[in-house]
């Protein structure tokens, strides 16, 4: 694991908290040591402060994110929207406002860590049962449904047969959908049932339905699959109906799909 601040006792707080946890942790005060040390260690996650010197912790998130499928937790000291915002659309995962609690972030990191770690575990098991003759349950099956396919024993989703590069959030979110066709899902649903927060910031799930339609959708401006119900949620739609009825006929972007998706 990688944390990165630039603040030294937030540094030594945060590790001294992960280690007592068990984890090996890397240390980095600094944007361009990050990413040095994220491409020496490849470490499993990134806790990383979004103001450091050097490179920004935005730009090292986004190169980070562009390069490795690291799940990332940043941490801000800046309380606006707009700025959790931007670590969410730089591709973090989760993200803590300073002042934050160090048993919080642990769990926080275990959470994400448990969520990446299920698949490869399942993956691994049946492997192992396949090669030694092991009867003792079928395969997953993977599912399928319009043109995606999900499956969860490699943590993989597709789109028309093409791997979708996805955050661990950005997977968890599709999976569930994929699991919940043509249902309006509100916000604070998905915020509970994907996240597994009975409160927080509600720009969280709206960010990532953006960044969702930015890879599943032929025209974001203009989403098919992933659609905006007016005053409700979203519903996805794996096969798009159109207002008509008609399959694949185009929507227009209203005013909710700006403003809050």
């Amino acid at each position: 694991m990688l944390v990165v601040d630039d603040d030294p006792t937030v540094l030594e707080i945060v590790c001294r908290y992960l280690r007592a946890a068990g984890f090996l942790v890397d240390e980095a005060p600094d944007g361009l040591s990050a990413l040095r040390l994220a491409e020496e260690k490849r470490p499993h996650l990134v806790v990383l402060d979004r103001m450091l010197p050097l490179l920004d912790g935005i730009e090292v998130c986004r190169r980070v994110r562009s390069t490795w499928a690291i799940p990332v937790i940043m941490l801000t000291a800046l309380n606006q929207e707009d700025d959790r915002i931007d670590g969410l659309e730089a591709g973090a995962d989760d993200y803590l406002a300073k002042p934050f609690s160090p048993r919080e972030l642990v769990l926080r990191v275990q959470a994400v860590l448990r969520r990446t770690g299920q698949a490869a575990a399942q993956a691994a098991a049946q492997s192992a049962g396949q090669g030694a003759g092991d009867a003792s349950g079928p395969p997953t099956v993977p599912l399928a449904i319009g043109d995606f396919t999900l499956d969860t024993a490699a943590h993989e989703l597709r789109l028309h047969g093409t791997p979708l590069v996805l955050t661990v959030r950005e997977f968890d979110l599709l999976s569930y959908l994929l699991r919940h066709p043509h249902t309006v899902l509100g916000r604070e649903d998905l915020l509970r049932s994907v996240w597994g927060w009975e409160f927080g910031d509600l720009s969280t799930v709206t960010v990532h339905v953006r960044r969702l339609r930015e890879k599943i959708e032929a025209d974001p401006a203009h989403p098919l699959l992933l659609q905006t119900v007016w005053g409700v949620g979203y519903r996805f739609d794996p096969v798009p109906l159109g207002p008509s009825g008609s399959r694949g006929a185009p929507d227009s972007a209203t005013a909710e799909d700006r403003t809050i998706s």
